[in-house]
């Protein structure tokens, strides 16, 4: 068997961050603070394995489809009441790892035009910093209808996913004039605001509009990676470090997973994961709204 470069880039971090999680577990067990670290893993009703079978869930989802990590994630932390802020601020905190793998594995690959990955990135820094500063004021004080607002964005995505697994092929057209600009701040907007939406809206829109599906994939993750960075940074200034436990779940399961997503791609039914991911995100989205609205 084969292994592609993509899937031993991956294969690489993820014995790196398994060898650095077994000394540290280790470490801890001979220091004799293996039962404090389980007390402290169980807080919060064990969101944090919760949360570490979300990461994994939602890298799977990812790997395969190449977008829903943040769809996944906000769908799923909403569903728990997690506030809306703490919910953005835990997945790019998570995201800015496994990002940044990603991100590594399409530059090693060559699958990155440098000049479009400027063009999206320079106005989504700008998009990313105006919707976390927003987010952190209105989910704050209006958490609420903030949440209400998230989780009808997250049933238009459900309602995406579920309509692609219907949709032909379309054929090759002519590649379509894109406002890169506008799409880079209104992407990096609701990625951060939103906490997810750049691969539905920016990788989707780039491949609908005829641009190589390489070189749009490839550019669309490192201006995600970058973005991504952005909004954590600007969380971390505006809220601090909360929900630590989240974050950590999260991204253990992510790295634990990202290797092997690669090799799932090809085999897993790409069809029927937009029809599962599709109403999982509908149902979830739709209770999320009946509990904000009703009680």
């Amino acid at each position: 068997m084969i292994i592609s470069r993509k899937i031993q880039i991956r294969l690489n971090i993820f014995i790196i961050t398994a060898a650095v999680l077994l000394v540290t577990v280790l470490s801890m067990y001979e220091l004799g603070y293996t039962d404090e670290l389980l007390n402290i893993l169980a807080r919060d009703n064990y969101i944090f394995y919760w949360m570490l079978l979300v990461g994994v869930f939602a890298e799977i989802v990812a790997g395969s489809m190449g977008m829903g990590y943040g769809v996944i994630c906000t769908t799923t932390l909403l569903f728990l009441n997690i506030p809306p802020h703490i919910v953005s601020a835990s997945i790019h905190s998570a995201e800015s790892f496994t990002t940044a793998a990603g991100s590594l594995s399409h530059i090693k690959l060559k699958n990155v035009s440098r000049n479009l990955v400027k063009k999206l990135a320079v106005p989504a820094v700008i998009g990313a910093i105006i919707g976390a500063v927003s987010l952190t004021y209105l989910g704050e004080y209006y958490a609420k209808i903030t949440k209400t607002l998230i989780a009808f964005y997250t049933l238009y995505l459900g309602i995406q996913i579920l309509s692609n697994a219907f949709k032909e092929k379309q054929s090759k057209s002519m590649k379509r004039k894109t406002n890169l600009t506008r799409l880079g701040v209104i992407g990096g907007f609701i990625d951060s605001f939103a906490g997810g939406g750049w691969g539905p809206l920016v990788t989707g829109t780039l491949i609908k509009n005829a641009f190589t599906p390489r070189f749009a994939v490839g550019s669309s993750t490192v201006a995600k990676f970058i973005l991504t960075i952005t909004a954590a940074v600007t969380f971390f200034f505006t809220l601090g470090i909360q929900h630590w436990n989240i974050i950590l779940g999260l991204l253990i399961g992510g790295i634990i997973t990202a290797p092997f997503s690669a090799m799932l791609t090809a085999k897993l039914p790409v069809k029927k994961m937009f029809v599962v991911i599709g109403i999982l995100v509908i149902v979830m989205s739709s209770i999320t709204i009946y509990k904000s609205v009703f009680k």
